[in-house]
């Protein structure tokens, strides 16, 4: 395959979502676990949340996203030569997601890697494929956030079932004359990284009231960092799509940063909080629902275990 020339920039092209059609309420989370739909609401503003069934995978929930972001965009799987699958809840390490979502896809001999930045892992993966582009080492790319938390949430714990949920989402990337992803902001804070983690090897567990404090007190400047590295003043901002990890942690960074009139985005409540699924799977499902129109200035901040996080603005196609 012949290297593609290098370009000015890189765009979403389309975005794609999957959602499982199980919708699993507080009420029935209740009759499992010491909890009411008014605590859940309260705490991390959860109403519901989708469960994937059995036989619903990373790889088969990535398929379903992806192939909406392709046929959204109007890119044939053979103009694809990279795939990109942001996940942290593949059960079976290998072989990795990506090669066998291409195949899925009718992608033929793409590049194919899967990236764990946990929460944050779909921006790692925009910013890799928005750099590939740039710099010709692919041409088209398909990224896709992908996760089923439900295979690592402990059932009987009330502090994680309640949060975490199942979900894909994807977007397709292209060159641009005029980029349409800006500049990445990102860092990590390895000194945290004991407060998510899995426990006994199989539990998802996170230490709630440190992870809210970090993310309200540190996130907020790296979400204008990118701001200022797009050249884009928060005033102009159409909307701010951050990890939906906990509504009251969005609102929180949402209010520090100087842009009243932004969108924030809320997916959270219906959808809960899909780690590297949530960004994407929002902004499609906000587009859809005619929110962001063509062109729309969008922020996005993915945080989440590592700690990882990254933030980057985006055009919407």
């Amino acid at each position: 395959m012949n290297l593609s020339a290098v370009t000015a920039g890189a765009r979403v092209a389309a975005f794609g979502e999957y959602q499982p059609g199980n919708v699993v309420t507080n009420d029935d989370l209740a009759s499992r676990v010491d909890t009411t739909d008014e605590w859940v609401r309260s705490r991390v503003g959860i109403e519901e949340r989708r469960i994937a069934s059995e036989d619903e995978t990373v790889v088969s929930m990535a398929v379903s996203a992806g192939g909406k972001a392709l046929a959204a965009g109007g890119v044939s799987p053979d103009e694809i030569d990279l795939v990109i699958v942001a996940t942290c809840t593949k059960v079976d390490q290998i072989p990795h997601a990506a090669a066998s979502v291409a195949t899925r896809l009718g992608i033929n001999a793409p590049g194919a890697f899967d990236l764990n930045a946990a929460c944050a892992g779909f921006c790692y993966a925009l910013n890799t494929a928005s750099d590939a582009v740039r710099t010709g080492s692919a041409r088209n790319v398909l990224v896709v956030g992908s996760e089923k938390l439900s295979d690592w949430v402990d059932w009987d714990d009330r502090s994680t079932c309640v949060i975490f949920a199942d979900g894909a989402g994807a977007a397709v990337v292209t060159p641009a004359e005029t980029p349409g992803i800006g500049p990445v902001a990102w860092g990590s804070a390895g000194d945290g990284a004991d407060t998510i983690y899995l426990r006994e090897n199989k539990y998802l567990y996170q230490e709630g009231q440190t992870v809210f404090r970090w993310t309200t007190t540190e996130l907020h400047s790296v979400a204008l960092q990118a701001l200022e590295r797009a050249g884009i003043p928060p005033t102009e901002l159409t909307a701010f799509v951050p990890h939906q990890a906990n509504l009251r942690i969005v609102e929180g960074i949402a209010r520090k940063l100087g842009a009243p009139q932004a969108l924030i985005a809320r997916d959270i409540v219906t959808a809960g909080n899909t780690s590297s699924a949530s960004i994407p799977l929002a902004i499609s499902r906000m587009s859809g629902r005619g929110e962001l129109p063509s062109g729309s200035t969008v922020l996005t901040l993915g945080f989440g275990a590592g700690l990882t996080y990254a933030a980057q603005v985006l055009r919407i196609p």
